[in-house]
């Protein structure tokens, strides 16, 4: 990940307001520490923090069209730039990095373009002809982005709220899926998905089709010229990356150049959930393991600087962001520069343990719709933050385009949980992965229960940050919560604590309405708690929260439901791929 800042039609040229946005963008320094630049043209400031992971010997930005009249900052990967270089025949590259043919797109379709990108992305163009200009973000929000406003006219972005929080009249978080105009002076959606009108599907379910699909999504994302590895949790999603990955890893560049060994990082406390299955899965993959352990109070003493990064108050995402943060510390210091990870899959799957009590496919789907909507402002935004505040670049293929399309056009009726049939979460997912023949993944780790992030570390993190806010907030201090924040106001101590941390760093009315409200069990939107009324009495994002679902549920007599009753094998004889052209 990059860090990317622009300041456009500041009315103001001088020395100093260049100094200033060199200034702000060095606040960014951390998403990208391997170079800066910046491009100045009248009173439009284009600046750029690179993280390199294609072509760093050439890539720096920002970057240009042949007479330097297009110009362009970018955070993200293009996966299909090869595929797009090649239909661009009349263009000359000046750099090998995947982002170059952002301007020459541009040049050839004007606005209209942004739908021919296969990645995730960020970007600013200006068009110096006419001091036009152009922003988008990726479909569903992986890399962060936020537009501001000034006083004196000018349009900021930045790739987070502390580049452009000090400066701007009012900001906000950048749609995903969006384009912003200056031309036609707003917004509009240039990702359309059939799914996003929430209409239901009616497409059978293709094992193989997922597979294959899930697959590809996997094998693009092996794009890299730098050192890198898979986050493993030794839950199903990580598992499967993991899985593909090291499957397919021989034979691409990325192997010869730093070898077909595939590396693996885990985080956890003692004794946790995670470390153990992460164990072993990495052991069955053959994987070079990395296991990294922490203690509640390492945890503790990093809230502040990941409320710093991660820029919430949200109370699951501060969980579960604190040991991705721990973790991307220690990976970046091993020099790897670039993880994939699973992200993603519980929204279009429905995985999370709340789908038990969906009371038909038609909610069910609604609420996959829901949840991918809003995942910019939660586990997107953890993923992308907690890793690029070290340095390191995380790659989701779960969140791949043309999967989601594939996985979002199946009949939900698929997806729905009925334990009596041993269908449990993911049950397409895992069934599609269950090769006899082939295995992915050992039987009880592919038929894994969910266990949500901050969970997984140690169902001790969660008791241990309830317990450090109760010594930090007072009952008298509840008791104001209203009054001091009449927005989202904050419904425990934990929550509490956490909201006084953020309010000291981005103190700004438009900061505070960045983040997300509204009352959630076991991570669901406010209107998946009216499945089930004992819920309302139970609001709490931990998986643990879902009573009567959960395993090792906070009531351990209402889990009665057992993850049991392996499905259908489904076997695949399609021959691997062994081979993957990477630039």
């Amino acid at each position: 990940m990059c860090g990317i800042l622009a300041v456009l039609g500041c009315s103001d040229d001088s020395q100093a307001k260049r100094v200033r946005v060199l200034e702000l963008s060095r606040r960014l320094k951390h998403r990208g520490p391997d170079w800066s630049g910046i491009y100045q043209h009248g009173d439009c400031y284009l600046a750029h923090q690179r993280l390199a992971v294609i072509d760093p010997a050439s890539g720096d930005q920002p970057l240009y069209n042949e007479d330097q009249a297009i110009v362009v900052t970018v955070n993200g990967e293009i996966y299909n730039h090869e595929e797009l270089r090649k239909s661009l025949p009349n263009h000359k590259f000046r750099t090998g990095s995947d982002c170059d043919v952002i301007a020459h797109l541009y040049e050839e379709y004007g606005e209209d373009f942004v739908d021919m990108l296969d990645g995730m992305f960020s970007f600013v163009l200006l068009d110096t002809h006419d001091n036009s200009f152009i922003v988008a973000r990726d479909a569903i929000g992986i890399t962060s982005l936020y537009i501001g406003w000034g006083l004196d006219g000018s349009v900021w972005i930045s790739s987070e709220l502390k580049g452009l929080n000090d400066d701007c009249e009012h900001f906000e978080s950048f749609p995903p899926g969006h384009l912003y105009s200056s031309k036609e002076g707003g917004f509009k959606r240039w990702y359309n998905p059939p799914w996003f009108s929430e209409a239901i599907p009616s497409t059978p379910y293709d094992p193989l089709v997922l597979r294959r699909a899930f697959e590809n999504a996997v094998i693009k994302r092996l794009m890299t010229d730098v050192p890198f590895g898979v986050l493993l949790s030794g839950g199903l999603d990580s598992s499967l990356v993991a899985a593909i990955t090291a499957r397919h890893l021989s034979g691409t560049k990325a192997a010869k150049n730093w070898g077909s060994q595939l590396h693996s990082f885990c985080v956890g406390l003692d004794g946790s959930p995670d470390l153990k299955a992460a164990k072993e899965v990495a052991d069955y993959l053959g994987t070079v393991h990395h296991e990294f352990h922490f203690t509640v109070q390492d945890g503790i003493d990093a809230i502040e600087d990941v409320i710093y990064h991660i820029e919430t108050y949200d109370v699951t995402t501060i969980r579960a962001s604190t040991p991705m943060f721990l973790m991307s510390r220690k990976i970046k210091s091993l020099g790897v520069k670039m993880v994939l990870s699973g992200e993603g899959s519980d929204e279009v799957f429905g995985g999370y343990l709340y789908f038990h009590k969906a009371p038909n496919k038609e909610e069910f789907h609604r609420e996959t719709c829901r949840k991918i909507k809003a995942l910019h402002q939660y586990d997107c935004l953890r993923a992308n933050k907690s890793t690029s505040a070290w340095g390191l670049e995380a790659r989701v293929p779960f969140l791949d385009k043309e999967f989601i399309r594939v996985a979002m056009d199946i009949d939900p009726e698929w997806k729905m949980i009925k334990p009596e049939q041993g269908r449990i979460e993911k049950w397409i997912l895992r069934r599609a992965f269950d090769d006899e023949e082939h295995p992915y993944l050992p039987k009880h780790i592919l038929y894994r229960q969910k266990e949500q992030f901050s969970d997984g570390v140690g169902y001790s993190w969660i008791d241990g940050l309830k317990a450090h806010a109760s010594q930090h907030v007072t009952d008298k201090m509840m008791l104001n919560a209203s009054h001091i924040f009449p927005h989202n106001t904050p419904t425990s101590k934990e929550a509490y604590y956490y909201r006084m941390i953020f309010e000291r760093f981005f103190p700004q009315n438009s900061a505070r309405l960045t983040v997300p409200g509204g009352a959630s069990i076991a991570c669901s939107t406010a209107k998946a708690i009216e499945w089930d009324s004992s819920w309302s009495n139970n609001l709490d994002p931990s998986g643990r929260a879902a009573l009567g679902v959960h395993l090792s549920a906070y009531d351990q007599k209402l889990a009665t439901v057992s993850a049991a009753n392996v499905p259908t094998k489904v076997i695949d004889n399609m021959p691997r791929i062994m081979e993957v052209t990477a630039p």
